[in-house]
């Protein structure tokens, strides 16, 4: 038994065993079928960091039916890849392919999530890849800056850990580890089945209940705790570099807040990719200060961040920051006219256009937003909210932005 519902550009469809599913009609070349599961690094068992991402990256090793080279070569054999990622929250397994090739990468997913059996061999050899993975990050501060200022905002909580993990604990992960951790998380109901591609969807349904109509639908475990809030502040660490790198920020609003679209709007307009945002013109453009300026807006389940980076010389960062503060109080003071605020929806929302244009950003933005909102929003309608927002909006999001005191990490 399944059900059905059916939207202009989506078709969703829950099989018996709970496994949601989004089907988007698209006549471009490229087809895309893959699971993302609700399940990422916040959810790495105690003591353990770093294990969603390393189950994420062996899961290819080999299954009850397949050698990890026969994995490799199934989707390349017809020109298709083989991909996958993990966030704070989510894991995301998926393939591009052909046309015609659905059922040959269907049929493979599945297997990797019901049998992959995690061989101790193969897990020495990927041991060896993510200690890489580790050393490429931390000589990255532009990267590793983040990670260390959201584990301060995050302390004491799941989402308060790198991604990637340490070389200490991803030592601690066995075959039995991994094997636990796809038991209790990549399940059905924790799952969205997802296909972007010209095939009807009478068609996928029937080769999703073939290839996952079978898995068992167990209760997901969650041991997921909302993170406190903690004291803002201001902490500078030596790293002996010839820059310095710096991230300000603090708590926003969740993702499900009915200030998101204001907020992320907002977020644009001080430091999107623009090089008219407020922080690059004034950073940048008029003083020469900064490598690279951007302001960001994260939302997850149960928290959200907002967070400003910036690189410079180190004599600079302090001048760098007083003039953010200078940039937010005014955005703070100031409101936004009616002239400036359907600039700032233009520019968003022809941004939106160009992301919506990549095949590979619509088929996994979809996965996830039935994972997490029951159901996805198609451009029309993502560019009503946004051309909904009003002076006010706008108002309430800087003070939810940072109408508090901000932290802020630097590292040089």
């Amino acid at each position: 038994m399944l059900s059905e519902s059916i939207h202009p550009l989506f078709t969703y469809h829950t099989l018996q065993n709970g496994l949601q599913c989004v089907i988007r009609y698209s006549t471009r070349t490229a087809e895309y079928c893959g699971l993302a599961i609700n399940a990422g690094s916040r959810d790495d068992f105690a003591g353990m960091e770093g294990l969603a991402h390393f189950v994420e990256h062996t899961i290819f090793k080999g299954t009850s039916h397949r050698r990890a080279g026969h994995i490799l070569n199934r989707m390349e054999s017809v020109g298709g890849e083989l991909n996958a990622y993990t966030t704070k929250e989510l894991t995301m397994i998926y393939s591009v392919f052909p046309p015609k090739n659905l059922q040959r990468a269907m049929e493979l997913i599945a297997d990797l999530v019901a049998y992959s059996r995690f061989p101790d061999s193969e897990l020495k050899k990927e041991r060896e890849v993510v200690a890489d993975e580790i050393d490429t990050y931390l000589d990255m501060p532009s990267d590793a800056v983040y990670d260390d200022f959201e584990d301060l905002v995050f302390a004491g909580s799941s989402l308060g850990h790198n991604i990637l993990g340490s070389k200490k604990s991803i030592e601690l992960f066995t075959s039995e580890t991994c094997r636990e951790y796809v038991s209790r998380n990549y399940v059905p109901g924790n799952m969205v089945l997802f296909y972007q591609g010209p095939e009807k969807p009478d068609k996928v349904i029937n080769m999703a209940i073939r290839y996952f109509g079978v898995l068992n639908h167990p209760v997901p475990e969650r041991n997921r705790c909302k993170p406190l809030c903690v004291d803002p502040f201001d902490v500078t660490r030596n790293i002996d570099s010839h820059q310095a790198h710096c991230v300000i920020g603090g708590r926003i609003p969740d993702m499900y807040s009915p200030n998101r679209t204001a907020i992320a709007l907002l977020a644009n307009v001080i430091g999107g990719p623009g090089m008219n945002s407020l922080l690059n013109v004034a950073l940048r453009e008029k003083r020469g200060l900064v490598y690279g300026v951007e302001a960001t807006a994260q939302f997850l389940t149960d928290a959200g961040l907002f967070t400003i980076y910036f690189g410079c010389d180190p004599e600079d960062a302090s001048r760098c920051a007083r003039l953010v503060d200078s940039v937010l109080r005014h955005v703070l003071d100031t409101p936004l006219s009616g002239a400036a605020l359907e600039r700032a929806k233009r520019q968003y929302k022809g941004q939106m256009e160009l992301s919506h244009d990549s095949s590979e950003q619509t088929a996994l933005g979809a996965a996830r937003a039935v994972l997490h909102h029951g159901g996805a929003l198609s451009l029309a309608e993502m560019t009503e909210r946004v051309e909904s927002l009003t002076a006010e909006d706008m108002r309430m999001a800087a003070e939810l932005m940072f109408g508090s005191r901000l932290s802020r990490l630097t590292l040089h």
